[in-house]
C-alpha cells in the first residue's frame, strides 16, 4: 500500500483512493512568462513520478497540471518585449514542455489553460458571494477570510501569520487585512473579459480552484505542489472551493491527501538572481542529459530540501554509467518484454510505496549490480528504469552522446584507472596512487574522493 505524508493532516497516512478504479490528481504548474528553473523542475518531475507510482499501483490514473496564462507578471513580461501576452504565454509554455520532457517528465493527463476557465472562475465567484464568503468593492472582488472558520487548516497558521505571510495588498476597500482577490479591474489595454463584476481579470488563488472542480470533480484524490504554494495559494484554494460549495469547515470536500515537494538550494545558498546561482532547466540541459538531472532531482527526499551541485550531478551520472555498462554487457540477453514491464524489484517498488523514499531506490539500484546477474538483472534494470523514467536510450546512445565529450574506450580506460588507484590506496601505496592521479590529469579528467566513493569529470 502507498504510504505518503499528508500536508493537511500532518502526519503519514495510507493512501485510500476515493475511488480505487479511478485515481485523481492535481498539482500547480508553471506561469508562463520566462524559462523554468530547477526548482520548478523539481516539483514536475516529482509529481511525475507520483503519477507513473500511481498508474503502476491502479488501473485508471487522470493528472492535471495547469498552465497559468493571465497574472500580472505576465504582462509585464509582454510589455517589456512589445509583443501580444499571447505570443509569451504561447512561447514559454512551449518551451516549459519541451524541457520537462527532456527530464523525462510525460504530459498530464489534462494541462488546462487558466485563460480557457473563465467562465468556471466567475461562477464559482458568484456562489461565492451568493453564500456570503465574498463581496464587491470599488470593482475588485474578495474572499472575505474570516467568513471561513477553517481558514489556516493547511498550513496552521495563526492570525498574526496569516495576514504577514500572506503579503497581500493592503486597501482601504478591504473588510479584513487578510482578504485576498478573487476578481480584479482591467484597463482596455490590459487582458480582460466581461463579467457580472466588471469588465477585469481573475485573481492568481481561484484558478486552480476552478479547474480542479472543472477536470476532476470534487472532492478528488491528491492535491500537490511546491511547499512555497501551501500559503497563502492552496490555503486559499481550500477556502474558496470549499466555501463555494457550502462546504466551509470541510477541507476534504476539495482533496483528500495534499503532498508538497520541498525547496532547492544551490551549493549551500537560496536560489537567487542577485546571487548568480539561478539555475535554468533550459541551461542545464545543454550541459547534462536530462536523466542525470532528472536522477539528480530525484536523489533527496522530495519532502525535504535539495541542495543543487556539480558532485551531485556527477554522483548521479556516475551511478547511470555503471547501470548502462551492465546493460551494455548484457545487450545480448534476451529478456521478456511483459516482464519487464510489471516486474519492478520488490525493494524499489517498497521504497516507492514509502513516501516516495527515492534516496533508499538509488541505493536499491546499487544492491542490484551486486545482488542479479543475466535475465534477472537485465529485468530488473529496466523495470526499474522504466518506473523511475531513467535507462530510456541505448547503452550505445548513452555512450556515444556522452555530454564530457569521453569516447566509450576512454571511459572503460578512466574506469580501470580509477580502480587500480583505489587498490593502491588499499595497500598504501600512494606513490602509485599520486601517479595514476596525474595520469588521469593528463587525460583532462579530474578525480573527486567522497563518502560514495570517487566520481570524475572532464576538464
Amino acid at each position: 500500500m502507498i504510504r505518503f505524508y499528508n500536508s493537511l493532516s500532518r502526519q503519514k497516512e495510507d493512501f485510500v483512493p476515493i475511488d480505487d478504479k479511478h485515481v485523481r490528481m492535481y498539482a500547480c504548474g508553471p506561469t508562463v512568462y520566462n524559462y523554468a528553473h530547477i526548482g520548478n523542475a523539481r516539483m514536475a518531475v516529482v509529481f511525475d513520478q507520483w503519477a507513473r507510482l500511481l498508474r503502476h499501483s491502479y488501473p485508471k490514473v487522470t493528472y492535471v497540471s495547469n498552465i497559468t496564462d493571465v497574472e500580472d507578471k505576465i504582462m509585464v513580461a509582454a510589455e517589456k518585449a512589445g509583443v501580444p501576452i499571447a505570443e509569451i504565454t504561447e512561447k514559454y509554455t512551449k518551451i516549459y514542455n519541451d524541457d520537462m520532457a527532456s527530464l523525462g517528465v510525460n504530459l498530464p493527463d489534462i494541462q488546462p489553460k487558466a485563460t480557457d476557465h473563465i467562465q468556471e472562475m466567475i461562477t464559482q465567484i458568484e456562489a461565492l458571494i451568493a453564500r456570503g464568503h465574498a463581496y464587491e468593492a470599488e470593482g475588485h472582488v474578495l474572499f472575505n477570510v474570516p467568513s471561513d472558520p477553517s481558514y489556516g487548516v493547511l498550513s496552521g497558521r495563526s492570525r498574526d501569520e496569516q495576514v504577514a505571510g500572506a503579503r497581500v495588498e493592503v486597501a482601504p476597500y478591504k473588510r479584513d487585512p487578510a482578504d485576498f482577490v478573487l476578481w480584479k479591474p482591467s484597463t482596455l489595454d490590459q487582458p480582460g473579459w466581461e463579467s457580472p463584476f466588471g469588465f477585469g481579470r481573475p485573481g492568481w488563488h481561484i484558478e486552480c480552484s476552478a479547474m480542479a472542480e472543472k477536470h476532476l470533480g470534487l472532492p478528488f484524490d491528491i492535491h500537490g505542489g511546491g511547499a512555497d504554494l501551501k500559503f497563502p495559494h492552496h490555503e486559499n484554494e481550500i477556502a474558496q472551493s470549499c466555501c463555494a460549495n457550502d462546504k466551509a469547515n470541510e477541507p476534504n470536500s476539495f482533496s483528500k491527501y495534499w503532498l508538497h515537494n520541498g525547496f532547492v538550494t544551490v551549493e549551500g545558498e537560496k536560489m537567487s538572481k542577485s546571487l548568480g546561482n539561478f539555475l535554468l532547466v533550459h541551461d542545464a540541459i545543454k550541459k547534462y542529459d536530462g536523466e542525470v538531472i532528472r536522477l539528480t532531482l530525484l536523489s533527496a527526499h522530495y519532502r525535504q530540501p535539495l541542495d543543487w551541485s556539480e558532485q551531485a550531478l556527477h554522483q548521479n551520472k556516475t551511478l547511470l554509467d555503471k547501470l548502462y555498462k551492465k546493460l551494455e554487457e548484457l545487450q545480448d540477453v534476451d529478456v521478456d518484454v511483459n516482464v519487464v514491464a510489471q516486474e519492478v524489484p520488490a525493494e524499489i517498488l517498497n521504497a516507492l510505496y514509502d513516501d516516495l523514499n527515492t534516496p533508499l531506490v538509488l541505493a536499491e539500484l546499487h544492491k542490484l549490480l551486486k545482488e542479479k546477474q543475466g535475465a534477472a538483472l537485465k529485468n530488473a534494470l529496466l523495470a526499474a528504469g522504466n518506473l523511475l523514467g531513467v535507462l530510456q536510450q541505448s547503452p550505445s546512445d548513452w555512450f556515444g552522446g556522452d555530454d564530457d565529450g569521453v569516447s566509450e574506450e576512454d571511459v572503460t580506460k578512466i574506469e580501470m584507472l580509477i580502480a587500480e588507484r583505489m587498490e593502491a590506496k588499499d595497500n598504501k601505496d600512494y606513490a602509485r596512487s599520486d601517479e595514476i592521479r596525474d595520469e588521469l590529469l593528463s587525460m583532462s579528467i579530474e578525480i573527486k574522493d567522497t563518502r560514495d566513493g570517487t566520481t570524475w569529470q572532464k576538464i
